[in-house]
């Protein structure tokens, strides 16, 4: 058991940094509001680990898998929110391209709200149908048919949640630290257009494959 969990712990921890979807969102939302809101949207992505956790324990996920329409309507849920997500932050460079002047913008002060982070993480984790699929496949690997599968299966996306947390957290902060340049006007209009064409791109191929 202690080498299935040192070969899940490399496994979880090379998912995690491989740049994806819960990157993006951490570093859009820390220009947006600083640390503290890519910790909070961190918080919330990492929430929703245990969400797929349980589904795989208690075999939801071998419904969706087995239901094209179940695993159909969630990988549009999916999709389709990251597309909103997506059209947000290119209002957001829109809207900052008519906005205040560079000089009238306190670095470090962005719109933070902790609710809407964590909200925001949660339902961007929660909705993509690619973490069940993972969890499906993955976890079995390492659960002990002899002990009760469920605290198995969420001990394990604890483990996932703080390697997640430390990763997330800590590219806020380096993200944070940039602020200097970050929040200069141009610079976030230009970040808030680049996540916003990629999040749309992520939703469409989300929604498109088959």
């Amino acid at each position: 058991m202690e080498h299935n969990l040192v070969a899940y712990t490399i496994a979880i921890t090379l998912l995690t940094v491989t740049p994806g979807v819960d990157t993006l969102l951490v570093i859009r939302n820390t220009t947006r509001g600083a640390v503290k809101d890519g910790f909070f949207t961190s918080l919330g992505i990492c929430s929703g680990l245990f969400v797929h956790a349980a589904f795989s324990a208690v075999g939801i996920s071998v419904i969706l898998l087995h239901s094209a329409m179940a695993f159909g309507l969630l990988k549009l849920a999916g999709a389709a929110y990251l597309i909103w997500l997506g059209i947000v932050s290119l209002r957001s460079a829109v809207a900052k391209g008519t906005g205040a002047s560079e000089a009238e913008i306190p670095p470090g002060f962005g719109d933070f709200r902790m609710g809407r982070s964590l909200r925001e993480g949660f339902l961007s984790n929660v909705l993509n149908p690619k973490p069940i699929v993972f969890y499906m496949a993955f976890l079995p690997q390492f659960i002990d048919p002899a002990r009760p599968a469920l605290a198995q299966a969420l001990g394990l996306a604890g483990l996932h949640f703080v390697i997640a947390m430390v990763w997330q957290t800590g590219l806020a902060a380096m993200v944070n630290r940039a602020k200097a340049i970050l929040m200069k006007e141009r610079v976030r209009r230009i970040m808030d257009g680049i996540t916003g064409v990629l999040m749309v791109t992520f939703g469409v191929l989300l929604g498109w494959e088959r």
